[in-house]
């Protein structure tokens, strides 16, 4: 069986007839070994935020040099990015043998994301790693990632996202995320609107867990950002720290990620050089080509798509700028389109190679009246018409969008520098 033959049967697993739900995979876990208890876990959940918060918590460990895996979703090109150890994916191999391993172990009917994280877990155990990093699914009162027991826990943020999952108000979705905090476990958070501190600080209160609220720009300011390399500058005290990130809340990121950090008495040199050394693909991530300028950010939620529009008024790209975005059907689409027409000279609208996308007369219905717009079949015509037009093109609106056309940006830049 080859390798895509069998990836392509994994990610068939979704929907009401697959999922054996918390109780289901917890006994599950019970069968395998329950091999989540080997190592020590950071557990983070959010709405936006958290995959940044993951890498740079893994790049600070590896760094430490602490052997280090990372649970991560969605991925962009292949799942085993999903399953890392000190930045190297699992082999394809590995992959097959782990995830074999665990449907041979099954009794109810496993979602691919239940068969990632049993995989995952059981990789880790295996290969004898002592911190894990692992995102959060969807929620996480009933993710399977709650099936660990973690040294600490971060909920990064809260927005309107999986409504019709997790609810459609932000204390419902804020009681959903709560799940992950543990009795007696630290958890940290930056700040939040009131409805969902006063919902993460009751569940704190009650489960006895340590509760670090991280102010904004605590202790870091940010002083300035260096576009070229990708960096924003940041000051604590007088010294000045580089984070290999970009967007409007990686300095929040940051600041909560460092305060966990000297929880775990992480030397300051040491979390510096993770800040330095971190890279999150699909998170505005610049790359040019013939003198074009591509962003490429995965952003998929009013909330998302609010913070780039923001950070990219800071930016030199924030003139004459065109989109490409393409989005999930099940997803808040319309207000994204919103946000992105009053933003772009012009708008190329397209469908994902995916069965969820929001089709082109979806797309033409949510359209608001008087905006520039092109329509597209294929991300990649969308994509050259853009370019052809503009100097400048943000490519957003999911991550399957960003996932099916930067692997062959990379390759046409790579080309070039050879």
């Amino acid at each position: 069986m080859t390798f895509k033959f069998f990836c392509t049967k994994l990610m068939k697993r979704t929907g009401p007839a697959y999922g054996a739900g918390p109780t289901g995979f917890k006994r599950l876990m019970k069968r395998l070994g329950n091999p989540q208890d080997a190592y020590k876990i950071i557990h983070v959940a959010g709405t936006n935020g958290k995959g940044s918060i993951c890498y740079l918590c893994a790049e600070i460990l590896q760094a430490a040099g602490y052997k280090t895996g990372l649970f991560i979703s969605p991925h962009l090109h292949s799942p085993v990015e999903r399953i890392q150890i000190n930045g190297l994916p699992i082999t394809n191999r590995d992959f097959i043998d782990l995830c074999q391993r665990v449907l041979d172990a099954e009794i109810e009917k496993l979602n691919f994301f239940e068969i990632l994280t049993a995989a995952a877990f059981l990789y880790f155990a295996e290969k004898k790693v002592q911190w894990v990093v692992a995102e959060t699914g969807l929620g996480g009162r009933k993710d399977p990632t709650n099936i660990c027991k973690p040294t600490a826990c971060v909920i990064s943020s809260i927005g309107l996202d999986h409504c019709r999952i997790l609810g459609n108000t932000l204390t419902k979705i804020a009681h959903e995320k709560a799940g992950i905090i543990k009795c007696g476990v630290p958890v940290f958070c930056p700040t939040l609107p009131q409805e969902v501190s006063r919902v993460i600080r009751q569940k704190a209160r009650r489960v006895k867990a340590p509760l670090t609220v991280v102010k904004e720009e605590e202790p870091f300011q940010l002083v300035r950002i260096d576009w070229k390399n990708q960096n924003m500058i940041l000051r604590k005290g007088k010294s000045t720290w580089p984070l290999h990130l970009l967007g409007e809340k990686q300095v929040q990121n940051a600041c909560v990620v460092y305060q966990l950090c000297r929880l775990l008495k992480i030397p300051n040199q040491t979390i510096k050089k993770g800040f330095a050394n971190v890279q999150v693909p699909g998170r505005f991530e610049i790359t040019t080509i013939k003198k074009k300028t591509i962003i490429l950010d995965g952003a998929h939620n009013p909330q998302a798509v609010e913070n780039l529009l923001k950070f990219l008024r800071k930016s030199p790209y924030a003139t004459s700028l065109a989109v490409v975005c393409g989005f999930m059907k099940d997803k808040n689409y319309p207000a994204m389109l919103q946000a992105f027409a009053k933003y772009a000279s012009k708008l190329y609208l397209t469908v994902l190679d995916e069965r969820r996308t929001a089709n082109l007369t979806q797309l033409k219905i949510a359209m608001p009246v008087d905006v520039q717009a092109g329509y597209f079949n294929s991300p990649e015509v969308a994509l050259k018409h853009a370019l052809e037009e503009h100097s400048t093109v943000l490519v957003s609106g999911s991550f399957y969008l960003v996932s099916q056309l930067r692997d062959g940006l990379l390759r046409a830049r790579d080309a070039r520098r050879d």
